[in-house]
């Protein structure tokens, strides 16, 4: 277990990569969840009182669509051309009606209702493939095909799951809730692994290459677990809640929030991971941190970039590996509640708490 305290705030540095805003956009109410589409034409936005709008790359508006009665709480996105089944976007959207919606984003049509339970649905996730959609509802977990047929459902969780996440390169899911993290097959009724905790998760993130994942905790903790053997190690000392984690495109460096600094562990630092190792910290945000993204790929010149943004309305971009001082800075009249990197790379989605999008651009 490790500990840490910030060492002060940054200086910020004279900018070395430029952020342009590209375009900005005005919904009516805070963005509760922001998307690329697979092929970076579309991003999809939800408000927290239901609304989904759907824009051009430009910033032009496509469709808006009305979401779900008494509040959305979460998008996704169908991948298209590495399965089954190919064609039409869709974008999945879960909420406050106890239903998972699917979109066709080329005309605005609903395409189906997934009923899922009478309470509302937290989190919904496409599998890689496209060929599965994954939700969670209180203590369900219920996965469908691309036709929408019930493959399982698995309710085998001692409180309401918090937030599930498909282990790559698998046809796994990992459920987090309060007891700690189940790892479900779809075809098996019992669970493949449990990963045993005395605590309340809030997020959970695998690492790109499968054999680590982190939860992010209502202790002010962040948790890395060993997903072969179940080793688990835990850090403490933050500011609050954990709520914001991002994995780099390697699996070697970890970015955790919970306070206003990004806290970056290294696992590899020591045959023993991060372990009894000194996390790189990042100081500019003067308010909590609420979004962490990073770049989706890197080169061996090009580290990928860090995207960090806090309550202060502050985006900074920062490579942890090559210095501790922000590359650029963005300001916004209003807190950051999203973050998404589009899939080139090449612009920087953000959300406000005010209902504005914002398209940054790196040059």
């Amino acid at each position: 277990m490790n500990t840490f305290r910030p060492k002060g705030r940054a200086v910020p540095p004279s900018t070395t990569i430029t952020l342009e805003r590209h375009w900005r956009a005005q919904l009516d109410g805070h963005i509760i969840s922001l998307r690329w589409s697979p092929d970076g034409s579309r991003l999809a936005a939800a408000i927290a009182d239901g609304p989904i709008t759907i824009l051009a790359a430009d910033g032009a508006h496509l469709h808006e669509l009305p979401g779900h009665a008494m509040g959305t709480t979460a998008l996704d996105w169908q991948p298209v051309g590495h399965g089954e089944p190919v064609g039409q976007p869709l974008l999945a959207s879960a909420g406050q009606d106890g239903h998972v919606r699917q979109w066709d984003a080329v005309t605005g049509a609903q395409v189906q209702a997934l009923r899922h339970a009478t309470s509302w649905v937290e989190r919904v996730a496409y599998h890689p493939s496209g060929r599965y959609l994954a939700a969670a509802a209180g203590k369900r977990l219920r996965v469908w095909d691309g036709l929408g047929n019930l493959v399982c459902e698995h309710h085998d969780h001692a409180s309401t799951i918090a937030d599930l996440a498909w282990r790559p390169g698998t046809v796994q899911i990992a459920a987090v809730a309060y007891g700690g993290t189940t790892l479900w097959p779809l075809d098996a009724a019992a669970p493949l692994r449990r990963y045993a905790w005395q605590g309340s998760s809030l997020v959970l993130a695998w690492s790109p290459d499968a054999s680590m994942f982190a939860t992010g905790d209502q202790d002010q903790t962040v948790h890395f677990w060993y997903s072969d053997s179940g080793k688990d190690l835990q850090m403490w000392g933050y500011e609050t809640k954990m709520r914001e984690l991002a994995w780099d495109p390697t699996s070697r460096y970890l970015a955790t929030g919970g306070g206003r600094d990004a806290v970056v562990w290294d696992t590899r630092a020591s045959k023993k991971g991060p372990e009894g190792s000194h996390p790189v910290m990042l100081a500019l945000h003067e308010q909590f941190l609420s979004a962490l993204a990073y770049q989706h790929r890197e080169t061996q010149d090009a580290p990928a970039l860090l995207a960090s943004a806090g309550q202060d309305g502050l985006v900074a971009l920062w490579r942890p590996t090559r210095g501790q001082k922000p590359l650029a800075q963005h300001g916004l009249n209003a807190p950051v509640s999203q973050l998404a990197w589009s899939p080139d790379d090449r612009a920087l989605a953000v959300g406000g708490a005010d209902g504005s999008i914002v398209v940054l651009t790196l040059t």
